[in-house]
């Protein structure tokens, strides 16, 4: 890796920080450019190192049903948090005030497709993500363990 992609990992992974920081001192409240949209903060297990990894993400509700988007802001690849799931589907949530743990569920292909038809219904954006790549962005289903 250059010290150019390394210096602009660190800055992003130092924003990352922040909004996850930001978000815990708020109930899940944050500002900036997320100010006003429902994050959720997922923790997976690293696929390699078995430690947890945090990740903000934008979070939503589609007839009921719990679900984030693997977009990487359009990016040609999937995000690490995705290849964590496929790897162990057992995550922690903390959407609000609250901390639940849950099942991370990547649907069949049709499922897919109309889960983020009804997504990008409700947060034009994401379709917008999807135009800018030739990858197909993941739908993940979140199913509170009870």
């Amino acid at each position: 890796m250059t010290k150019e992609k390394e210096f602009v990992l660190e800055e992003f992974l130092e924003l990352q920080r922040a909004i996850i920081a930001e978000f815990r001192a708020n109930n899940g409240k944050v500002g900036g450019m997320f100010e006003g949209a429902t994050l959720v903060l997922l923790t997976t297990t690293g696929a390699k190192t078995g430690k947890p990894r945090t990740v903000p993400l934008g979070y939503l509700e589609v007839g009921g049903q719990a679900l984030v988007i693997a977009s990487a802001g359009g990016g040609p690849a999937n995000p690490g948090w995705y290849h964590n799931i496929r790897h162990n589907p057992m995550v922690t949530v903390e959407l609000g005030a609250e901390t639940y743990p849950a099942t991370a569920v990547i649907p069949p292909a049709g499922e897919r497709d109309r889960l983020f038809a009804l997504a990008a219904e409700a947060a034009p954006g994401y379709a917008d993500y999807q135009a800018g790549t030739t990858r197909v962005l993941p739908v993940v289903t979140l199913h509170r363990v009870t």
